[in-house]
């Protein structure tokens, strides 16, 4: 029985990621915790969130849980979902805050002025609906799930990793930006997993099953 557990910071409706994961690893133990100690116990760690993130790096402090996700990403598989992605980078233009440093890089906000769709119209930011994921490359997460898959997004910033070689996927909306990010045992990704149908739960299956 592998034991899972997701971090619990105070942004964000954790129970759909939970209840997601649960389906896919039937017999497992799946948790949401703030516990820095049941984080460090856990074989998987699980980083969702969302909301600002001079809020979301704030409340990860104030719980003390900084040191716990950072030895998680360091040692065990480790899924960053939404702004649990971008808090993985060092520097974020939403609130112009430090982030955790773990990959190298930058969160940058969509162009408002700039944003238009391939036949001229604007598009509205954030960027929110269904929009397809190009995969950089083969990966263990990506198992079962084809090139150009759709995914769920809500968001109005993204990561843009210092090596091109950290992106595992990208994503077009009026810029191509980076959707999920791969490094040894990290796998994060902007869009989230638990909202996507199929596509979404064949990823969290593979995170289960994914021997890093």
């Amino acid at each position: 029985m592998t034991t899972v557990a997701i971090i619990d910071y105070g942004m964000g409706n954790l129970r759909s990621v939970a209840k997601a994961i649960e389906h896919v690893a039937p017999g497992h133990e799946v948790f949401i915790t703030s516990d820095p100690a049941r984080v460090a116990a856990a074989e998987r760690v699980v980083f969702p969130g969302q909301g600002a993130m001079p809020d979301c790096m704030r409340e990860l402090d104030a719980r003390g849980l900084r040191p716990a996700v950072l030895d998680a990403a360091a040692s065990k598989p480790f899924l960053g979902i939404c702004i649990g992605q971008q808090m993985l980078f060092e520097h974020s233009a939403e609130g112009d805050v430090s982030c955790l440093a773990i990959l190298a890089g930058e969160v940058l906000r969509f162009p408002d002025a700039q944003m238009r769709a391939a036949d001229g119209s604007h598009l509205k930011v954030p960027h929110m609906g269904w929009n397809e994921v190009w995969q950089g490359g083969a990966h263990p997460l990506w198992d079962g799930i084809a090139d150009g898959e759709r995914f769920y997004f809500v968001h109005s910033y993204f990561v843009a990793p210092a090596d091109d070689s950290l992106s595992a996927a990208k994503t077009d909306y009026g810029v191509r930006f980076t959707s999920a990010v791969a490094r040894a045992n990290i796998f994060a990704v902007q869009f989230h997993p638990e909202k996507s149908a199929a596509a979404g739960l064949r990823l969290l299956a593979n995170f289960i099953r994914w021997q890093p």
